[in-house]
C-alpha cells in the first residue's frame, strides 16, 4: 500500500511544487517559521499525491494503453487499489489544508482553494479539464504556478508588476511543459478519445507552440525584471534546446518526443539549482 501511494505521487516531481512555494514565501518576506515548514511539506508530498493520485485513478483505462506508464513517468495502479489511493489523498492532505486555512487570510485561502480546485478539475469525471484542448495545458500550469502565488500571498507581500511578470512567465513555462508532455501521448490519447492540446492540434504545431511559449517566458523575465534576477530568463534556453530537435515530428512519430520528456525531468533539477544560486547571489549583492 505504501509503495503504491509513493509511486502515484511521482517523487521525482515533488520538488516542482514544493520549491516554488518555499522560494516565493521566503522572497516575499516570510521567515523560517511553522508556515514555511507546513506549506513546504504539503506541496512536497500530499499535494502531489492528490494531483497525480486522482489522475491515475480516473485515467486508468487510458493508462493501460500508454506504454510509458508503470514507472518513473506515472504509476499504473491496480484497479483494486483505487479506493485506497483516493482515501489516502483525503487523509494525508486534509490536516495540512486545515492548518494552512487557519493560518491564512482571505486572499491566501482563495489562492489555496483555487489551486486545489485546479488539481481536482483536471482529472475528476464530468469536469475533466485534461480532455479540453488548451484548458488542459493551462490547468496543468496552474498546478505549478499556484504554490508560488500562494507562498507569496501567505507571506503577506503585495503583488506588483515584477511579481505578475514572474508568475506570468512561470505560467507560460507550465503551459509549454504540459504541451510537450502531451505530444508523446498523442496516439494513446486519441485511442482513448482524450482531447488533449496535442491530440487536437497535432504533433508539429504543438511543438512550435511549446518553443514559442518557452521563448516568450524567458523574454518576459529577461526584459521585464530588473537587476541580477533578470538572468533567470536565460534558464528558458535549456528547455528550448530540449524541444528543438523535435520540430520535424509528426503524429505517427510523436512517441519519440518521450526522449525530450525524459530529459525535461532532469533539466528541471539543473535549472532549479541554477535558479537557487542566482537567488542566493542576488541576496548577497543586495543584502
Amino acid at each position: 500500500m505504501i509503495r503504491a501511494i509513493l509511486a502515484t505521487s511521482r517523487p521525482v516531481s515533488w520538488v516542482n511544487t514544493a520549491y516554488p512555494f518555499a522560494a516565493a514565501y521566503l522572497l516575499a518576506g516570510g521567515g523560517l517559521d511553522a508556515m514555511l515548514i507546513v506549506g513546504s511539506l504539503f506541496f512536497l508530498f500530499p499535494y502531489n499525491l492528490v494531483m497525480y493520485g486522482v489522475n491515475d485513478v480516473f485515467d486508468y483505462e487510458s493508462d493501460l494503453r500508454n506504454p510509458r506508464k508503470g514507472g518513473i513517468e506515472g504509476a499504473l495502479l491496480a484497479r483494486q487499489s483505487h479506493r485506497m489511493i483516493l482515501l489516502a489523498c483525503l487523509v494525508l492532505a486534509a490536516p495540512f489544508l486545515a492548518v494552512l486555512v487557519l493560518a491564512g487570510d482571505l486572499a491566501a485561502n482563495a489562492v489555496l482553494a483555487g489551486s486545489m480546485a485546479a488539481v481536482l478539475a483536471y482529472s475528476l469525471p464530468v469536469l475533466r479539464f485534461k480532455e479540453r484542448a488548451g484548458l488542459d495545458s493551462l490547468t496543468s500550469a496552474v498546478h505549478f504556478v499556484s504554490p508560488a502565488v500562494y507562498g507569496w500571498i501567505l507571506a503577506g507581500a503585495p503583488v506588483h508588476r515584477t511579481q505578475w511578470m514572474v508568475f506570468g512567465a512561470f505560467l507560460l513555462w507550465g503551459v509549454a511543459s504540459h504541451a510537450l508532455g502531451a505530444v508523446q501521448d498523442i496516439i494513446p490519447d486519441r485511442a482513448a478519445k482524450l482531447g488533449s492540446i496535442a491530440a487536437s492540434l497535432g504533433a508539429r504545431p504543438t511543438v512550435f507552440l511549446v518553443l514559442g511559449a518557452y521563448v516568450l517566458a524567458g523574454a518576459m523575465i529577461f526584459f521585464g525584471v530588473s537587476g541580477l534576477p533578470r538572468l533567470a530568463g536565460l534558464l528558458a534556453v535549456p528547455y528550448v534546446l530540449n524541444a528543438l530537435p523535435h520540430v520535424g515530428v509528426d503524429d505517427d512519430s510523436s512517441g519519440t518526443v518521450n526522449r525530450a520528456w525524459k530529459r525535461f525531468l532532469w533539466i528541471n533539477y539543473l535549472c532549479g539549482f541554477l535558479l537557487t544560486m542566482l537567488l542566493i547571489s542576488t541576496a548577497v549583492f543586495t543584502g
